[in-house]
């Protein structure tokens, strides 16, 4: 039985991290790392991807490609909370001599493949879903992409090779924020908005994907989602999950505002934000037991 309350609790240090980290070197895309929060957090301390976080490389692992490369730093504490590398290292971000990086790289433990530049995560996920066929594997590749990040063409390249090749083990979640570097996809009131992406299920559903839309924010409807995803035949409909999230959750400063995609708050704004983390932490300084090997998925 998975226990929601712990992984909210998770959810909410992840996000006290991701703020300290940011603040130490003034660095680091605070708000992007916020909305995706819970969808990392129940791939991981939840227990859907098989990972063996002592064997990084273990043949057996489902892949992950955080294709949005500038939520590293929401992807850091999770990785080391669950034993890729030591907690410690997070105090590190983005000094000389760290492996964290401002975007996520592959010589991090854990982390695949580079997704410093935009439109690049889809194509690679697709290509290892390829090999995946080709070297008869069983395992999972999931995909986390920006929604603004969808105005490349190359994700729409890798679209029509992943659904004309049935890529089955293909699942993608879209990080649906409404939000781009300054402006909004959906929302046009001032000229860095748009263009629109709406409607982005049907587009996604043209192309042949099976699409589902849920709160991205909701353990409930993440679990629900990927109930029996494992069930899933290797050859069909690849899996696209828009998960609708906002921009900077969990902290009222900067939640679905514009400006915060590479601002860091100092002074009130910092103690603002710490503040409401906070106050819904929960059960977030409970300790994670048995996290670092994950085998046989949910």
């Amino acid at each position: 039985m998975i226990d929601h309350e712990y992984l909210e609790g998770r959810a909410q240090w992840v996000r006290q991290k991701v703020v300290e980290m940011a603040v130490r070197v003034n660095s680091g895309h605070i708000s992007t790392a916020f909305s995706q929060a819970e969808l990392i957090v129940a791939l991981y301390h939840g227990r859907m991807l098989n990972y063996d976080s002592k064997r990084p490389q273990w043949d057996g692992r489902d892949r992950f490609i955080l294709s949005k490369g500038q939520g590293g730093i929401g992807l850091y504490p999770v990785l080391a909370d669950v034993g890729y590398f030591p907690l410690s290292e997070l105090d590190l971000f983005a000094q000389r001599g760290s492996i964290l990086g401002v975007h996520a790289e592959w010589n991090v433990p854990g982390i695949e493949v580079i997704t410093g530049s935009l439109g690049h995560g889809l194509p690679m996920a697709t290509g290892m879903a390829e090999a995946a066929r080709l070297d008869g594997k069983q395992h999972f590749i999931f995909c986390l992409l920006g929604d603004a990040e969808l105005y490349e063409g190359s994700n729409w390249e890798a679209a029509t090779v992943a659904c004309h090749q049935k890529y089955g083990h293909l699942i993608c979640i879209v990080d649906r924020n409404g939000q781009g570097t300054i402006g909004k996809t959906d929302d046009i009131r001032a000229p860095a908005d748009g263009p629109r992406l709406n409607p982005l299920d049907e587009k996604f559903k043209a192309f042949g994907f099976e699409v589902r839309s849920i709160d991205g924010h909701s353990f409930s409807e993440i679990f629900s989602c990927l109930k029996n995803f494992r069930e899933r035949p290797l050859v069909g409909k690849p899996l696209i999950i828009i998960a609708h999230t906002k921009k900077g959750k969990g902290a009222s400063l900067m939640e679905d505002q514009r400006l915060w995609h590479y601002r860091v708050p100092k002074g009130k704004d910092f103690e603002a934000v710490l503040g409401d983390l906070r106050a819904k932490s929960g059960s977030s300084e409970r300790d994670v037991k048995g996290a670092g090997s994950s085998k046989g998925g949910y």
